[in-house]
């Protein structure tokens, strides 16, 4: 799997900023005045307990809703109200909590779809697979082949994924989002449901994904051991509210957090 091929920045440049960002439904605020950044080529983690609003963060950075108060700045460019297709020829791609493939399609085939918004081809030459369509589509078959390799799954390539155990699912997901060439990967528990193993090979790739790719990476997860292994930097939301923001150190040790998350007696 070959390196995006994005503009130039550099590493701990602000790639994202969330400034003030409010979201309510009706009278339930889910976000309230939250500020945070995700600089180039890091992996940021977003904790809190249930319910802390982390979901709904991630559903504002990449356009499943937009705040009812603040921005959020990518790039340097104030984000316009936008959907998430529209989020993802940007540049932000995604997974998803509850596992979201098409589930009687083959490993390959999910791992393509993700891979449609860099195709050109007309709708009519895609439909009917022929002429300028055909060639684009070998050209991209090629690079998701890649991402098989790169996440080991080559013996499950033509199996359709609703017979595959769920920690493969969470993988075959990931290599939809990779297969976009995002430059911010958006990654909503991906360790969730997952046992030991499989938490380390997943943790193996996040890591592999961000070093040697430089794909910045913004995670929510509850395994404790996972994001302060993984994490540059972790921002802490408690009822919508941002509680604490710093190095993995520095969070874990901040009174704030362990009396509304980490529960660990002073």
């Amino acid at each position: 799997m070959r390196a995006p091929d994005h503009p130039v920045m550099g590493k701990g440049d602000v790639l994202l900023a969330v400034d003030n960002v409010s979201l309510g439904f009706g009278g339930v605020k889910a976000l309230t005045n939250v500020s945070f950044d995700i600089r180039k080529s890091e992996i940021r983690a977003i904790i809190g307990p249930n319910g802390a609003g982390k979901t709904s963060m991630l559903n504002c950075i990449n356009g499943f809703y937009y705040p009812t108060e603040g921005r959020i700045t990518f790039k340097g460019v104030k984000r316009p109200k936008m959907r998430p297709y529209e989020a993802a020829r940007g540049g932000i791609a995604r997974t998803f909590q509850n596992v979201a493939l098409f589930k009687s399609m083959s490993t390959l085939d999910n791992i393509m779809a993700g891979r449609s918004i860099k195709m050109n081809s007309s709708f009519f030459w895609q439909l009917f697979r022929h002429g300028p369509a055909m060639r684009e589509e070998v050209e991209h078959r090629r690079f998701v082949e890649e991402i098989i390799d790169f996440l080991e799954i080559q013996h499950i390539r033509k199996v359709p994924v609703g017979r595959l155990p769920y920690g493969l699912q969470k993988r075959v997901e990931l290599g939809r989002a990779l297969a976009m060439e995002p430059e911010l990967l958006l990654l909503d528990e991906p360790m969730a449901g997952m046992n030991l193993e499989e938490k380390e090979d997943m943790s193996r790739f996040i890591l592999e994904v961000n070093q040697q790719y430089g794909t910045t990476i913004a995670l929510i997860e509850h395994d404790m051991g996972v994001v302060m292994d993984l994490s540059d930097r972790v921002v802490v939301l408690e009822y919508g509210r941002k509680i604490a923001d710093g190095t993995p150190s520095e969070v874990k040790s901040d009174r704030r957090v362990i009396d509304a998350y980490l529960g660990v007696a002073h």
